[in-house]
């Protein structure tokens, strides 16, 4: 339903922030409240969850938490509170890897994640973040920058086709001697040249 807030930072607590928008406090749940301060202007990516008795926001920093967070709460057995508990430790490079390596001891060490559940995120999500062409080390996905914005949205919509960056990257340089009008001819003439 949301995709962020932008607003004022009025509370940090131990376990939420708050975020006027626009003379509307939303209370939001964050892995580590303490990377925002109060009184500042912020941009909290969130995630609404409805459960049968609460509905709550969760909020991350950036788009790569939000992503991982989405995938980490698929698991059976991770709620959104696991979740959090997990990106809190803000190592997303180090959580990827475990994911990728197999490595349950490095999962175990994050509350109330046993040996059981852990071998399921890895048995669930190995092979995700590197087969969707983003965060394979934990790293922002991939910025298409180039001054021409019809140029910049066919790429994204690309991406969002599910093709990589790398596939994206080795074709961007066809296009931007394209003088093409709109983000759909952009679109058109990438996958011409991707397949």
């Amino acid at each position: 339903m949301f995709e962020y807030l932008k607003g004022l930072i009025t509370a940090v607590t131990p376990s939420y922030i708050v975020v006027d928008v626009q003379g509307v406090g939303y209370k939001v749940q964050v892995a580590n409240p303490y990377r925002y301060e109060e009184n500042q202007e912020a941009r909290v990516y969130v995630e609404q969850v409805v459960r049968d008795n609460e509905q709550a926001l969760y909020g991350f920093y950036d788009l790569n938490e939000k992503n991982i967070f989405l995938h980490l709460i698929s698991v059976s057995g991770i709620g959104p509170k696991s979740a959090l508990a997990i990106l809190a430790g803000q190592d997303l490079q180090g959580l990827i890897h475990a994911i990728e390596n197999d490595d349950v001891k490095y999962l175990t060490k994050f509350p109330k994640i046993g040996k059981k559940t852990a071998q399921q995120i890895i048995l669930d999500l190995s092979g995700k973040f590197t087969a969707e062409g983003q965060m394979t080390l934990g790293e922002a996905p991939v910025e298409f920058s180039s001054g021409n914005q019809e140029l910049e949205d066919g790429l994204a919509a690309l991406e969002s086709l599910g093709y990589s960056p790398k596939e994206i990257s080795r074709i961007k340089p066809q296009l931007e001697k394209e003088n093409l009008k709109s983000a759909d001819e952009y679109l058109r003439a990438g996958l011409k040249l991707i397949k």
